[in-house]
């Protein structure tokens, strides 16, 4: 599942008359940077949601449909969050688990392809989420305290409040379904999902082992490209 419902609001006045994941970073719309990662990762069947401008990203996304099966969760009536969302997608989502990918970072593989090592690292029996996480050093744009600690069997804990934690999540994740039991109705964030596998020791971090920006804000689109020129 690629998350592209969100307002964009800190990518004004860009997405004034686009929604964000069409805002292009080196030449190439968001979006298409994180359907190529998937696609040359093998990945053919994708779920993507919708919300603000549905209509252009809809008409964008069916230039696809040579390389790609692309199915439309549809939030033109509401914005259901990033939790709300992958409920309302489950029934499109043939696979468990299942990667779910946010349109708004830009990564560069490391030794290993990204999606691979998340793939290679899932224990289904231990694990009901797999979070890609970067150290702060490697979070290109990123201000923010960190997210996560972890632990050396890969569990993650929560940055407690007023402090600093060592790793950033990248947006990337693999998830199970089990994840989405329970799951409250309507709009709510991934993080109620989250918090209920931390307390379950079934929530684990996977270190990023490349490059990785977040694109939030059109400042933001300048250094990554300045960085990507830079090698």
């Amino acid at each position: 599942m690629v998350m592209a419902a969100g307002l964009g609001k800190r990518m004004r006045p860009l997405t004034a008359t686009r929604p964000k994941p069409l805002v292009e970073v080196a030449g190439k719309a968001l979006i298409d940077h994180a359907l190529d990662r998937l696609r040359a990762a093998g990945i053919h069947k994708v779920v993507v949601n919708v919300h603000y401008l549905p209509d252009a990203l809809e008409a964008h996304l069916k230039a696809r449909a040579g390389d790609m099966d692309v199915k439309i969760s549809d939030e033109r009536k509401q914005l259901l969050e990033t939790g709300g969302g992958m409920v309302q997608a489950e029934s499109m989502i043939g696979a468990d688990p299942f990667l779910v990918v946010n349109s708004d970072n830009y990564w560069v593989d490391g030794p290993a392809d990204t999606l691979h090592l998340l793939a290679s690292l899932w224990r289904d029996r231990d694990m009901d989420a797999l979070l890609l996480v970067v150290p702060q050093a490697r979070a290109g744009n990123h201000r923010g305290p960190g997210d996560f600690h972890m632990a050396a069997d890969g569990r993650l804990t929560r940055r407690a409040k007023g402090k600093v934690a060592p790793f950033v999540f990248t947006g990337i994740q693999m998830v199970s379904k089990r994840l989405l039991k329970g799951a409250p109705a309507g709009p709510f964030s991934t993080n109620i999902l989250w918090d209920r596998a931390i307390a379950e020791g079934r929530c684990f971090g996977a270190v990023h082992q490349g490059l990785w920006f977040d694109v939030g804000n059109p400042a933001a689109i300048k250094s990554t490209e300045r960085a990507l020129q830079d090698g």
